[in-house]
């Protein structure tokens, strides 16, 4: 897949996120994703699920998750180095830009380390990788961020 350069999901409604090895297509520079149902969608912002920072062996099996706490019915490699998981795996959201709609993307990565490698999320939204939940502070609507930059743009000088 990583040759991918159309990707259009577009008629997917019930897909809120995407998994982030996407990013993995470094070919792909199109894309029609119908954004009203991803989570922290910029005009009306729907709220990301809590994830658990961590999950041990001791605690799950790797190969048998339930898609409904882990998004995934297993997690075998990193999302971000594409190594073998070990003992343990850390779970992230992260808002990229994959071809020409950011969108959520759920991180499986080995350890602290690739979380801290992922880049930088998309510009007016959740500005690192987080865990989601309830106290995720996400940026304002597009609607109110518009109209926050025009009042910025008037109060410069010269624009009176």
């Amino acid at each position: 897949m990583s040759s991918l350069e159309v990707f259009e999901p577009y008629t997917s409604h019930r897909l809120h996120w995407y998994p982030f090895e996407l990013t993995r297509c470094t070919q792909l520079r199109d894309s029609t994703v119908s954004t009203r149902a991803l989570y922290g969608n910029f005009k009306h912002r729907p709220p990301f699920p809590a994830l658990r920072p961590v999950t041990s062996i001791a605690e799950a099996s790797f190969d048998a998750l339930d898609p409904g706490i882990w998004g995934t019915e297993a997690v075998r490699t990193c999302s971000v180095c594409d190594q073998r998981i070990g003992q343990q795996f850390h779970q992230a959201w992260i808002s990229h830009r994959v071809g020409t709609d950011v969108l959520p993307m759920l991180v499986n990565a080995c350890s602290s380390t690739c979380l801290d490698a992922l880049p930088e999320p998309a510009r007016d939204h959740v500005q690192t990788a987080h865990t989601g939940g309830p106290k995720i502070m996400q940026p304002p609507d597009y609607r109110t961020l518009r109209q926050q930059r025009r009042q910025a743009h008037a109060g410069e000088p010269g624009n009176a």
